[in-house]
């Protein structure tokens, strides 16, 4: 039990680790937190598209039933947020989800989701953590029952409701407007990932032409991790950026489809955080509402707001402090830099399915390449960047603590005018440009942030940053 520990975002190990006892495990202390906090519902258990996923989820469903739980099974491998949607859809208890989202096909992992269909707050998963402990099975007349079914097609009717009630402008709530993407055509690179088949079939459902690429199933990625940065988008960025395509606009998820990315035909693979400020900006032409974004993010979403005059609320990075902000300010938007969003409206859960067909219409409504170029030329031209160094996780503690006593009154010349500590140490510089230092939550590794108004600023400001840290690990 001591191998278990829950991270940012679940637990996920090596399958050397990551074994079917110690699934089992997890699947009885997310029992035992269930009926502790008085849930007597159904549960959902859905996997990734790896080798070994369906299996766990098979032994998690065992031992829930075990426990007196009703399960739901997908039909198949499903994104992520297709489980999280279940949860609110269904009124289920929670689920668990089987899946090591971005991580090489050497991993595995599981996630515990509550009955609000939002990513588990610490409280929930020390609790579950607290109650690890070997299974133990009703008798068998007492057991739940395990049933297979379909969680895609709700999903896929909600998704097209609150995109619909964008393109309509009535609103979050609203009747759902439908959405109308015929002539356009998108590429689809589903990384051999479980948005195949769903991503893909809900831009075509739209209307869309949808050109696919990776969207059959490989338990081993291609050799390489679902990880939808550029350096493993090349071909679907070739597509679109080729003068002689024909393609409008290049989609692409992650291994269990919660993130996106997007690529363009002048600019390829768009940055994530242009990629916040586009879509809050077309939000923002049919609704109000304030923005949640991490700590990472981009400067440019505040711009934005401040243009319409909306508040943006800042967050620890990791989406379940996003989803927390966007429940108590009901924000309109919500994402990180790292490719996970969702709109109010819809489940508070990162939702790259939802987004690939908010992305399209967006899109339709005005080309990326245009809205970015106005929004720039509005708003100050941004650039953004980060490096990771190598740091063990027991030496995270002791650098941020000596980090507090090392900060610089000046960074590439700017003067600091303050400092936040709402996740490691951001400073705010007189220039407006800002450096972030903050341990990672999945890696022995900090991570350096920095934006400014050019690259070369960036690049001078993660140097920087570099020295700055590196002797104090």
């Amino acid at each position: 039990m001591d191998q278990i520990a829950f991270g940012t975002d679940g637990w996920r190990a090596t399958l050397d680790v990551f074994t079917d006892e110690r699934v089992r495990i997890v699947g009885q202390a997310v029992a035992d937190h269930l009926k502790a906090a008085g849930h007597d519902e159904p549960v959902a258990v859905g996997y990734d598209a790896r080798e070994t996923s369906e299996g766990f989820a098979e032994s998690l469903a065992e031992v829930l039933a075990g426990n007196g739980f009703d399960v739901l099974l997908p039909e198949r491998d499903v994104p992520t947020p297709v489980i999280a949607h279940a949860i609110v859809d269904r009124g289920l208890a929670g689920a668990c989800m089987v899946t090591a989202s971005h991580n090489p096909p050497e991993y595995n992992g599981v996630k515990f989701i509550p009955h609000d269909g939002a990513p588990a707050l610490p409280d929930v998963t020390e609790d579950v953590v607290d109650r690890l402990a070997e299974p133990e099975l009703l008798p068998e007349a007492e057991r739940g029952e395990v049933s297979r079914v379909d969680l895609v097609s709700s999903h896929a009717e909600a998704a097209r409701a609150v995109v619909g009630n964008v393109a309509a402008g009535t609103g979050a709530g609203g009747p759902g407007g439908g959405v109308d993407l015929s002539g356009l055509t998108v590429a689809y690179d589903g990384m051999h990932g479980s948005g195949r088949g769903v991503t893909d079939a809900l831009l075509e459902s739209a209307g869309a032409e949808v050109v696919r690429l990776r969207c059959d199933r490989d338990v081993t990625f291609g050799g390489d991790s679902p990880e939808p940065s550029a350096e493993h988008l090349g071909e679907l960025a070739d597509r679109v950026t080729d003068p002689e395509s024909d393609i409008d606009l290049g989609v692409a998820n992650d291994g269990d489809a919660d993130r996106i990315a997007v690529v363009t035909p002048d600019r390829g693979v768009l940055d994530a955080n242009l990629f916040y400020a586009a879509c809050y900006d077309r939000l923002l032409e049919t609704d109000a509402g304030p923005a949640v974004r991490t700590v990472s993010t981009t400067f440019l979403v505040d711009r934005i707001a401040e243009a319409h005059g909306e508040e943006v609320y800042e967050t620890p990075v990791g989406f379940k402090w996003v989803a927390e902000a966007m429940g108590d300010h009901d924000a309109l938007f919500g994402g990180e830099e790292s490719g996970g969003f969702t709109l109010r409206g819809h489940v508070r859960e990162k939702d790259g399915v939802l987004m690939a067909l908010l992305a399209a219409s967006a899109h339709a409504a005005e080309p990326f390449d245009d809205r970015v170029d106005r929004l720039l030329d509005e708003h100050g031209h941004i650039a953004a960047g980060k490096v990771s160094l190598d740091c063990p996780d027991e030496r995270k503690e002791a650098v941020l603590d000596d980090l507090e006593d090392h900060i610089p009154e000046a960074v590439c010349g700017s003067p600091v005018a303050k400092v936040v500590t709402l996740d490691g140490f951001k400073l705010l510089l007189e220039n407006g440009s800002w450096l972030l230092v903050r341990p990672s939550g999945t890696e022995p590794k900090l991570r350096v942030y920095a934006e400014a108004d050019s690259d070369a600023a960036v690049d001078d400001l993660l140097d920087e940053g570099r020295d700055i840290v590196e002797p104090l690990i």
